[in-house]
């Protein structure tokens, strides 16, 4: 998770939403992501959107079943369905967002086969967000 902090932490120097994602894969990292919406003018350039693109690509396959996603947010619905469709077989993510995250479904969107953690480095991952948006509005 501090490897996908750092993504999130290039993020915030781009002005992007300070959300970083990782994707690893018999314990390395094969893919790392943050948020390019501004960059590319992109509503659907997520840090889990761009790992999940650059992930598939290094696999040679859409199935990401042999590997676990780290982000730093809770992913929104539109990652979650991508997230689902990937077959993550673990999603490791660190703040919580109850505004906009995929819990708001109040039911588990990803795959059966996959395993949830949360909280992970998230007084980190808060931090970082609260400081980004207390920016903006000043």
């Amino acid at each position: 998770m501090k490897q996908a902090l750092q993504e999130a932490q290039a993020a915030f120097a781009e002005d992007e939403v300070p959300v970083g994602a990782l994707v690893v894969a018999n314990n390395r990292i094969i893919a790392r992501a943050h948020n390019l919406t501004e960059r590319l003018n992109d509503v659907t350039a997520h840090a889990e959107m761009q790992a999940i693109t650059s992930a598939a690509d290094f696999m040679g396959g859409k199935f990401l079943d042999k590997c676990r996603l780290y982000v730093t947010l809770e992913p929104c619905v539109m990652c979650a369905g991508a997230i689902h469709w990937a077959r993550f077989s673990e999603i490791i993510f660190g703040a919580s967002d109850p505004k906009k995250g995929y819990t708001l479904l109040e039911k588990n969107v990803f795959h059966p086969k996959t395993k949830v953690q949360h909280g992970i480095l998230e007084a980190e991952c808060s931090a970082l967000l609260k400081e980004f948006f207390l920016k903006k509005r000043n």
